[in-house]
C-alpha cells in the first residue's frame, strides 16, 4: 500500500500545496482503493485494517503530503461515526459509498463553538417524516471535495448526526482560501439553511438523540488517532530531509551534521520521532484491544505527537536555514502543517485539560 501511494503522489505535493487543491480524480481513486478509510470492515468494501496497521499507513501518507493525510482523517472520521452510530442499513449504504470513490467530511466546529462544542448552535429537528438542519460550520476539513458531510448538531435534549449530501437545497460550501497549513485539505465553511432530508438520514434512525459528549468523543477519538500518526509522518519527512542536507552541506570544511550544535538538533529530531511513534503504537494497541484507557490514550498520543511535530519541524527549518525557508521545500511545508496539528481535533490546551482531569479523577 505504501509503495502504491508513493507512486500515486510522486513529487506533486509541493504543487498541491501551492495551488491549494488536491486532484479530485486522485481522491476518488484512493477512496475506491479503500485507502481513505482503511479501517472500514471488509464486509462494507473496506480493507479492515487494525488501528496499528492503518496508523503506519497514515504516517506514510503524512510524510508525503499532510493535506492528503487530512482528507484521509476526515473520511475515516466520517466512516467511523457511521460505523459506530448508524443502523445496519445506514452502514451498508454509506460505508459502501465511501469505499467506492465517494468522499466525505465531518462538521463539528462553528464560529462560536471550536473547542467548546457545548456551545454548538446547529439544530437538528424532526418535522413529520423529514429532518431539518439549520446552522453554520467553519474550518471543515475536506468539505470542498465532499459528496456527503456528517453534520453534528443539537437535537431535542441531546445531539444527533446526519449524513447530508452537499447537493441538498440549503447547503452552501465555501472553500477557505490560503490557510496557514494543509493548504490543499479542502477546508471550508458550510452553511445549512432549512436543509430538509428524509428522517432516516439521522444516524441511528429518526428520533434517536445521544448525549453530545458521547457523540463527539467517539468521532474525535478516531480523528485524534489519525492526526497523531500523521504527525509521526511529518517528523519522518523532516528527519529524511535534514539528514540528507546535513550529510552533503559543508560549512567550515566539514559536513554540517558534524558540527555539534547541528548534531544535537538531529538527535532531538530522532528522539521526537521515536517518542511520537511509541505513543501512537500504544494508543493503537488500546484501540485494537478495546481497552478502557483508549480515549485518554488517543488524547495523549495526539498531544505528544503534535507538540513534537511542531517543535521538530521548526528545528528542521533551523538546520536547513535558507534552503528550508521557502515554499517548495518539504520542511517549510512541514513547519506550517505541523502548527495546525497543535490546533485541530482539540488544541494543545484542551488536550492538557483533559489529561489533567484524567490525573485528578483516576483511581489511585
Amino acid at each position: 500500500m505504501s509503495a502504491t501511494l508513493t507512486g500515486l503522489v510522486g513529487d506533486r505535493a509541493d504543487d498541491w500545496d501551492r495551488t491549494g487543491l488536491l486532484p479530485v480524480d486522485l481522491l476518488r481513486k484512493l477512496g475506491a482503493m479503500g485507502y481513505l478509510c482503511a479501517e472500514v470492515p471488509t464486509q462494507y468494501g473496506g480493507l479492515g485494517l487494525s488501528s496499528g496497521t492503518s496508523g503506519e499507513f497514515t504516517a506514510h501518507a503524512g510524510s508525503l503530503c499532510s493535506s492528503l493525510r487530512s482528507v484521509m482523517t476526515s473520511q475515516g472520521m466520517a466512516a467511523w461515526t457511521i460505523q459506530r452510530f448508524g443502523t445496519a442499513r445506514q452502514k451498508a449504504d454509506h460505508l459502501g459509498r465511501l469505499t467506492t470513490g465517494q468522499l466525505a467530511a465531518v462538521a463539528f466546529s462553528e464560529p462560536d463553538a471550536g473547542s467548546d462544542l457545548s456551545a454548538m448552535t446547529t439544530t437538528i429537528r424532526l418535522e413529520g417524516d423529514e429532518v431539518v438542519l439549520d446552522g453554520q460550520k467553519v474550518w471543515i476539513t475536506a468539505a470542498h471535495y465532499a459528496d456527503h458531510i456528517v453534520v453534528f448538531g443539537r437535537h431535542e435534549d441531546g445531539a444527533a448526526a446526519v449524513v447530508v449530501p452537499v447537493t441538498t437545497p440549503g447547503v452552501t460550501v465555501e472553500r477557505i482560501a490560503d490557510p496557514l497549513g494543509c493548504r490543499a485539505a479542502g477546508h471550508a465553511r458550510v452553511s445549512l439553511v432549512d436543509v430538509r432530508l428524509p428522517a432516516e438520514s439521522v444516524l441511528g434512525g429518526a428520533g434517536v438523540g445521544l448525549p453530545l459528549p458521547l457523540l463527539v468523543t467517539a468521532a474525535l477519538a478516531y480523528g485524534r488517532m489519525s492526526v497523531a500518526w500523521g504527525c509521526v509522518g511529518i517528523l519522518r519527512a523532516c528527519l529524511a530531509a535534514t539528514a540528507g542536507h546535513a550529510r552533503t552541506r559543508e560549512q567550515f570544511g566539514r559536513p554540517l551534521g558534524r558540527h555539534q550544535l547541528v548534531a544535537g538538533r538531529l538527535a532531538e529530531l530522532l528522539a521526537s520521532e521515536q517518542v511520537a511513534t511509541r505513543m501512537c503504537e500504544h494508543a493503537s494497541r488500546c484501540w485494537d484491544d478495546g481497552l478502557p484507557d483508549m480515549v485518554i490514550a488517543t488524547v495523549l498520543a495526539k498531544h505528544v505527537s503534535a507538540g513534537h511535530a511542531a517543535r521538530g519541524a521548526a528545528s528542521a527549518v533551523q538546520i536547513m536555514a535558507s534552503a528550508g525557508a521557502q515554499d517548495g521545500n518539504v520542511v517549510a511545508r512541514a513547519y506550517r502543517d505541523a502548527k495546525l496539528m497543535e490546533i485541530i481535533e482539540g488544541s494543545n490546551e484542551m488536550c492538557q485539560l483533559m489529561l489533567a482531569d484524567h490525573v485528578l479523577t483516576a483511581a489511585p
